[in-house]
């Protein structure tokens, strides 16, 4: 039997007065309650350099857990070392991390000539150093830009291009390579710096002072910026140490690290005046700051070596054939995205043995199944491009 009577007035049905609306509450929060909702970004999406895959289970927008998958770029860059001789080598590890590629090779060409005993000139460590900063600027001076557009800013990503273009300039105008400089060799660098380089160097460094007070004024003091980057993605100083942070992300956590300064002394860095930045915080805003005050500070290294910049030849003797003796070394480095270190074993041939890479990228994402957890939506995105990574350094 069918009726249209309401529930209220049904044989055996009594409600009590006021609790219809308790009841269409309930009805509704039922209708409401799904399950959770598996969200895939990427593998390609605009918030990660390069192919990344991030399986996100959502309730609603929030976070209940964050899955990275890599390995859509594997190219086996370490077991491709072995079936190339050492000067064949800085092709390869050029393209790591494409985006700070001459600081790539720093590490591995000073593995190297530990090996075999022999130091670069002076003016070969001074340009080893004023290269490794101006790719550590070109680097950074693309994420101060590129973070404004994680939350909506699009004029900051245009100077963020536009600038870096000069110091882009100068990379190719003293190795000859834009992106891949392969500039290195064992024993110094492949030429001296051109007529003309030194006075464009310094023209170009007063242009990056001056973007990172745009940066500065537009993006660092803007409420929406803060809005959407203060107490967001907050990393504990003891907990990023523990996942292996390095770089900027473990300073904007407030630990005082800097292997330029703290590791075992390599290039020129121990003849300059230079402060390491931190920051309390630990979250996007105080990894953006960090970096901010990193780029100014790579300028200011950048004119300390022009100032000191050491005469005579870029090259020590070396034999014409490269053979390295038999023997391990490893050696680490501050590369602009974080601790970039080499293992090298080699057997006494014209190439190494074995290579084992310990790229800043992987290790800092390792850490973002703990930190996107309980964030919303639109923050994973803020986290991801605050992180800094490229997928090169993690597919290695």
């Amino acid at each position: 039997m069918t009726t249209t009577q309401p529930p209220s007035q049904l044989p055996g049905f009594e409600v009590e007065a006021g609790s219809l609306g308790s009841l269409a509450d309930a009805r509704l929060a039922v209708e409401l309650d799904t399950g959770d909702m598996i969200l895939n970004m990427g593998p390609q999406h605009p918030a990660t350099h390069g192919t990344l895959r991030l399986v996100v289970r959502l309730d609603g927008e929030r976070v209940i857990a964050a899955d990275p998958v890599i390995g859509y770029m594997h190219r086996g860059y370490e077991k491709l070392t072995e079936f190339r001789t050492y000067p064949q080598i800085t092709t390869l590890i050029n393209r790591i991390d494409w985006l700070s590629s001459f600081a790539n090779e720093v590490p591995f060409i000073h593995a190297a000539e530990q090996l075999m005993g022999i130091e670069a000139p002076p003016r070969a460590q001074h340009i080893r150093t004023l290269l490794t900063e101006l790719s550590r600027i070109a680097t950074i001076y693309l994420f101060l830009g590129e973070m404004g557009l994680q939350v909506g800013a699009l004029t900051p990503a245009f100077w963020g291009f536009r600038d870096r273009e000069h110091v882009l300039n100068l990379i190719e105008g003293a190795t000859g390579g834009r992106f891949h400089p392969n500039f290195n060799r064992i024993g110094g660098v492949k030429d001296d710096l051109p007529w003309g380089w030194i006075v464009e160097c310094r023209a170009a460094m007063k242009r990056i002072l001056d973007g990172c007070d745009d940066f500065e004024d537009v993006l660092v003091g803007n409420e929406i910026f803060q809005a959407r980057t203060r107490g967001v993605g907050i990393i504990p100083a003891e907990l990023g140490a523990a996942y292996g942070v390095s770089g900027a992300n473990l300073r904007a956590s407030g630990v005082d690290w800097d292997l330029r300064r703290d590791g075992k002394p390599y290039l020129s860095y121990n003849e300059l005046d230079f402060k390491v930045w931190t920051h309390q915080d630990g979250d996007s805003f105080a990894r953006y700051w960090v970096r901010l005050q990193e780029t100014r500070e790579s300028v200011r290294m950048v004119l300390q070596l022009l100032d000191g910049l050491a005469s005579g030849p870029v090259m020590a003797k070396v034999p014409r054939i490269i053979k390295v003796p038999a023997g391990e070394v490893w050696v680490e480095t501050e590369n602009p995205l974080g601790q970039m270190g080499y293992y090298v074993v080699s057997k006494g041939a014209i190439g190494p043995f074995r290579v084992k890479i310990r790229s800043a990228s992987f290790s800092n994402v390792s850490i973002l199944p703990w930190l996107l957890r309980g964030l919303y939506v639109p923050d994973v995105v803020t986290v991801l491009g605050s992180l800094y990574f490229i997928l090169g350094d993690i597919d290695r």
